[in-house]
């Protein structure tokens, strides 16, 4: 569906897409260190993949309904800047708690703050994007998104390897190390100024008429479910189409984000008990692995618009997917801590083009005064398979595969490669090129 707007300067598309450093930050630490932690507060291999299960639950509802409270808001922080701010404060706030956690079910509950504070700010933000840049720019400015999301995904899975290089050593009583509780102080500061800074730093359209605007936009709950079933009944084709391609993708991610640290600590530094030096190594390997493939990302990022547009979207987020499976299958191979960064320098190829060749796609597709319902319910596509992992993943690794979490990393490869043949499946409508000036001024407010 296109749309013309002024074209954006690079700095003006820069301090649009800051806060994602911020928000990938708390994911980083998230994915990287949760599975360990709940291991270190007694769960078993088993247990791990239920203990997820109530985050995305609470964020298959929350997502639409702040997607569609986010269209019909306009106030003094705008349309999108209220939402991402809010979970901003949250999401620190869960973060600065979580490795003072003292039980297994204080900690889950943490994840569950967590997780639904981090989707309140996330996908505002991603229709924050589609609001303020015109269809040729799309590209561009997801592909920004991505490049933030790589720095602070390295930063967070980084800091407790470097961290414990500072010579940082010791625990806190609940057995989570200390380079673990600093990260995530840290991570729940940069959480907060990364989005604060974007908040300050941009502006929104305001609608044409703003009271005509509020007076269109009243309604409570029920409108609210009746919005939103309307929504998912007509989603656009385009959109139906990447639905599957992102639900087998996430899928075979969360196959790595729940497995992959432990598989590092028993397969390569060959630890048994979770509470052994060896194990606690392995984890900061796996997170060193994750800042590795993130730090692929935010080099790729700025090359994907130069060959998306040379070869297409689809093509292009096809040929990424099958470098990210390639990478996980790989892990079953390598039995040394290097070797790993050729397994994570596929996975971050793909993560680059996962975070920004569909949500390009689809902006265009989107009708704009929906953009924010329909990027909520866009990301049922992303926590669906993560319940699917959590009801599936336990009673798999159990009788299956014999609670060794290596087979789950494979079988994520093998399912982001059957998310690439399914591209050709998808319909991507040709960008429209902006016939509007470039223009050094932010959107009015």
């Amino acid at each position: 569906m296109s749309t013309q707007k002024p074209t954006l300067g690079f700095w003006q598309i820069w301090n649009m897409s800051f806060g994602f450093l911020g928000i990938q930050f708390g994911w980083g630490l998230q994915l990287g260190n949760m599975s360990a932690i709940y291991e270190k507060l007694g769960a078993s291999p088993a247990q791990i993949p239920a203990l997820w299960l109530a985050a995305p639950m609470t964020g298959l509802l929350i997502q639409p309904v702040i997607g569609w409270m986010s269209d019909r808001t306009w106030g003094r922080l705008g349309r999108r800047r209220p939402y991402f701010l809010s979970g901003a404060i949250l999401a620190s706030s869960a973060l600065f708690l979580m490795p003072r956690s003292s039980t297994l079910w204080m900690a889950a509950g943490l994840l569950w703050i967590l997780d639904a504070s981090i989707n309140i700010s996330m996908e505002p933000f991603r229709a924050f994007v589609a609001d303020n840049l015109g269809d040729a720019q799309h590209n561009r400015g997801f592909v920004m998104q991505s490049f933030f999301i790589g720095v602070g995904a390295v930063l967070a899975g980084a800091l407790p390897f470097v961290l414990r290089r500072l010579e940082l050593t010791g625990e806190a009583a609940n057995g989570i190390p200390n380079t673990v509780k600093y990260s995530f102080e840290i991570g729940a500061a940069a959480f907060l100024l990364a989005v604060l800074w974007t908040v300050i730093s941009t502006s929104e359209y305001p609608p044409p008429d703003v009271e005509e605007f509020r007076r269109s936009r009243q309604g409570g709950p029920l409108r609210a479910v009746g919005d939103i079933v309307g929504a998912i009944s007509g989603m656009p084709p385009t959109m139906r189409q990447l639905a599957i391609v992102q639900f087998f993708t996430w899928l075979g991610l969360y196959c790595m984000f729940l497995f992959f640290v432990p598989a590092v600590s028993r397969g390569v530094f060959h630890a048994v008990d979770p509470n052994s030096p060896e194990y606690t190594s392995g984890q900061e390997w796996g997170n060193v692995c994750f800042a590795i493939y993130n730090g692929v990302c935010f080099v790729v990022a700025f090359w994907i618009p130069r060959v998306a547009r040379r070869f297409g979207r689809k093509r292009t987020h096809a040929f990424c997917l099958v470098c990210g499976g390639l990478g996980l299958v790989l892990v079953y191979v390598f039995k040394s801590p290097w070797q790993l960064a050729i397994s994570m320098a596929g996975v971050g190829i793909a993560w680059a083009s996962i975070l920004s060749m569909p949500y390009a796609i689809l902006a265009s597709a989107l009708p704009p005064e929906k953009i924010g319902i329909y990027m909520g319910i866009f990301n049922f596509f992303i926590v669906l398979p993560e319940i699917t992992a959590s009801l599936t993943f336990g009673p798999l690794i159990r009788y299956v595969f014999s609670n060794n979490p290596i087979y789950i990393v494979m079988l994520g490869g093998v399912l982001l490669m059957v998310a690439s043949a399914l591209m050709p499946l998808v319909v991507d409508e040709p960008v429209v090129e902006s016939a509007l000036p470039a223009t050094q001024a932010a959107p009015v407010r």
